[in-house]
Order: C-alpha cells, then sequence, then structure tokens
C-alpha cells in the first residue's frame, strides 16, 4: 500500500509541476535606436553612396564601388557638418556645407555653390 501511496503521489506532483511551468519568457529584444547626427550611409538621386564614419567621408558608386571622393568631416552644431573633400575624379578639394534638415534627409552646398541632397539609407 505504501508503494502505491508513493507512487499516486510523485505522479501528483508531476501533474501539479507540469501545470505550474511555463516555457521561459522570450528575452525583449531593443529596437534598433534612430540615427542620429550624419553617422552612416547616404544616397543621392544619382544611386552615388557617400559614408560618414568617425569623422570619415567616402563617396562610392553602387555598381563597382569605386571610390570617388574621400575627406574628414566635423559637426559645427548638431544639425549643420563640413565636409573637406578630394574629388578623386576631378582631382580638386572642395568643402561642403550639410544641414541635417531631418533624420533622414541632408541638404549640402558646395563651395563652388552646387546643391544636392542625400538620402540616408537604412
Amino acid at each position: 500500500m505504501k508503494i502505491r501511496t508513493l507512487v499516486a503521489i510523485v505522479g501528483a506532483a508531476a501533474a501539479l509541476t507540469a501545470c505550474t511551468m511555463s516555457s521561459p519568457r522570450p528575452v525583449p529584444v531593443a529596437a534598433n535606436p534612430a540615427p542620429s547626427g550624419v553617422e552612416g550611409s547616404w544616397a543621392d538621386p544619382n544611386g552615388i553612396i557617400s559614408t560618414f564614419q568617425a569623422g570619415t567621408f567616402t563617396t562610392r558608386t553602387t555598381d563597382s564601388n569605386q571610390l570617388l571622393a574621400s575627406g574628414t568631416y566635423v559637426n559645427t552644431s548638431p544639425s549643420l557638418v563640413e565636409i573637406n573633400m578630394t574629388s578623386l575624379v576631378r582631382k580638386t578639394q572642395s568643402k561642403v556645407n550639410c544641414a541635417l534638415v531631418t533624420q533622414s534627409q541632408l541638404n549640402c552646398t558646395s563651395d563652388a555653390g552646387s546643391q544636392f541632397t542625400l538620402t540616408r539609407r537604412m
């Protein structure tokens, strides 16, 4: 009788444990933070990709990844950036000022007066 009672108690305990145990809850994953500043990749309407990374600026073609221009940049304010770059195609140096008008749009003007817009790539 004692063995039968013991088996019944162990069985009941196992059944109760199964009822109260649940699978582990998934760990919440933080969403990617919204980009801030100009760090990252940007595209112009012609598909040229410009990258801002830790003070270094590069511009490349999308088809062959050929380097078109390179240089440096500094944030002159939270929404203004000054780029000093060398065009490897024209062999010229220029300064470009850009305004971060939204987190996904950068309006730029070169020292020669030409204007262009860059759109953030996600």
